[in-house]
């Protein structure tokens, strides 16, 4: 199951409620000194899909999907970099949830290899997302609070522009409680227990 939606709108918390396994997505950005990455000026442009290594996360969704395994990249933003790996294990589970900013951009090749069991984008008020954002950013001293709070409005103006574009590549517009029934008829229906 993927699970889109912009920064902020609580991807990794209705992942959590989902009781299924959970892949962050967000782990597969490029590190910050990658001659590839996007730029908009003089600095990165971490709101770009380019900024975020799409083919590396499909096959670690088909290696889960394989094996019931998988080495999973471990990223600091703070860093730009990934810091370590760590072994993300299903238990079992034939499903699991990988959801972050970018999931909506593997919607296509995930379904295209029979990877993809459904893709929704989370939606919330612009409100609630902006405030959630800035207060996890500045909690986990992502960035200094100034480029924070700039990109925080930013990333407001450009909210309804990110779901338009989420929903073109394929995933559903859902409400948290949507995507939470959604799955928990999907593992019933095929005997996966939370």
């Amino acid at each position: 199951m993927l699970l889109a939606g912009p920064s902020g709108s609580g991807k990794s918390y209705i992942a959590r409620q989902t009781g299924l396994p959970v892949l962050c997505l967000d782990d597969f950005y490029k590190n910050g000194d990658d001659p590839s990455l996007p730029r908009r000026g003089d600095l990165v442009d971490w709101d770009s899909p380019l900024a975020w290594n799409a083919a590396a996360a499909v096959e670690t969704i088909a290696d889960l999907l394989r094996h019931g395994r998988a080495e999973v990249p471990v990223y600091a933003i703070g860093e730009d970099r990934q810091v370590d790996t760590r072994l993300l294990d299903l238990a079992g589970s034939p499903f699991f949830v990988a959801e972050g900013i970018f999931a909506a951009e593997i919607v296509e090749e995930c379904r295209r290899r029979d990877l993809l069991a459904g893709a929704y984008a989370l939606r919330r008020s612009r409100s609630t997302t902006f405030l959630r954002r800035l207060a996890r950013d500045l909690a986990e001293q992502r960035k200094e609070p100034k480029v924070l709070l700039r990109r925080g409005v930013t990333l407001l103006r450009a909210e309804p522009a990110v779901l338009g574009r989420q929903a073109a590549l394929g995933a559903r517009p859902a409400r948290g409680r949507e995507v939470i029934r959604s799955v928990a008829a999907l593992t019933a229906g095929h005997g996966a227990g939370k």
